[in-house]
């Protein structure tokens, strides 16, 4: 893996971490790097709650190395500028995503499809250049790679940006693969409206496409149509809501994060239709075969994106003014955020207010 020589661990950062798999978020002391030539240091200003930080937090997938510093959806101000650095510069808007190194080597790193290097490192939990263990975006700053560094525009509020930078370009990076932006007029289907689902009935309708909600909860019909403006809305559970709309949609993205049968909504798909899967289930999805082969149709699975398609995509959301919709928590509040996350008691994101003074209520 390319990096640089060991360095020295001697910051003394204020951030909030979890200890065990109880997965209880509270205060940490910790030392990150000193700034390199390729560095930038941030002061963090926002960080939104993914549901991954959960799955960390928590150890459910038995890779958390404790203590663990949970949070990839950064936003903040630029306070140190590394010498080899010429893109940044103190003062400067930037965010930060999931990825804090990949090899710089390989193919993929060579035409800007860093995200599937085999040697990518996460922004915490992973293992930096130097060997040390990645601490993420609870915390007060950051030390970055100036490579793994995007601007935000002036235009977007840096709360509403941060959760931009993984569940944003989760959503917008199989739309642009599929043809569908700069190529208006086809009818997508996004499954769950949560906090990726949200964000893709926004993408869709921006890029000039009829966007239809498929649920399982009835009481979502009127938030999608009324709040986020989609066109339609299939009731899942519906078996008639389902036959009336088969082979109607062109492309569906699959944000449910629970185990469960793709059968259903393939049928939704027409002949040489896409669904494409950008969510995690602890447990395999059911695929079966006859909609696929009567149907001609694909299924995909996407992860994030390359640090060019997340600054494409904020420049994007700038354009159309797309935001994610938050609630903002305080770091004090972390926990009671996770309980409610677990319970789905969210529309469509927490963000923490890392400055923000401690509060007597969520």
């Amino acid at each position: 893996m390319a990096g640089t020589p060991l360095t020295t661990h001697t910051q003394v950062v204020s951030g909030w971490a979890a200890h065990d798999p109880s997965g209880k978020i509270v205060p940490y002391t910790f030392k990150r790097r000193e700034n390199g030539p390729n560095d930038v240091t941030i002061k963090v200003l926002y960080c939104g709650i993914c549901h991954t930080d959960l799955h960390f937090a928590k150890n459910d997938w038995g890779i958390t190395v404790y203590p663990v510093v949970p949070g990839h959806e950064i936003t903040g101000i630029v306070t140190v500028v590394g010498s080899q650095v010429t893109n940044f510069k103190i003062g400067d808007r930037v965010g930060v995503g999931c990825m804090a190194a990949t090899c710089l080597e390989c193919d993929f790193c060579k035409q800007s499809q860093e995200n599937y290097c085999d040697k990518m490192q996460l922004t915490y939990n992973g293992i930096f250049w130097d060997g040390s263990i990645t601490y993420g975006g609870y915390s007060k700053s950051l030390v970055a790679d100036y490579r793994f560094v995007v601007h935000v525009p002036e235009s977007l509020p840096m709360d509403r940006a941060a959760p931009l930078l993984c569940a944003g370009v989760t959503v917008f990076c199989p739309l642009k693969d599929n043809n569908l932006v700069g190529n208006p007029g086809k009818r997508i289907g996004i499954i769950g409206m949560g906090g990726l689902g949200h964000l893709g009935v926004k993408f869709g309708k921006a890029f000039g496409h009829h966007v239809t909600v498929i649920s399982t909860s009835p009481s979502k019909e009127k938030e999608a149509k009324e709040r986020l403006g989609a066109d339609d809305f299939i009731l899942s559970t519906d078996a008639d809501q389902m036959q009336a709309k088969k082979r109607s949609i062109d492309f569906i993205l699959d944000t449910v994060s629970a185990k469960h049968s793709l059968g259903p909504y393939l049928e939704l798909l027409k002949v040489n239709g896409t669904l494409v899967l950008v969510a995690a289930p602890d447990n395999p999805v059911d695929l079966p075969s006859f909609p696929l082969i009567f149907g001609k149709r694909t299924v995909k699975g996407s992860v994030i994106g390359s640090m060019e398609e997340t600054q494409e995509m904020l420049n994007i959301c700038a354009k159309f003014n797309i935001l994610c919709d938050i609630e903002s928590v305080t770091p004090d509040k972390i926990n009671v955020a996770f309980d409610r996350l677990v319970k789905n008691d969210i529309k469509y994101r927490f963000v923490i207010d890392i400055a923000g003074n401690p509060t007597s209520s969520l």
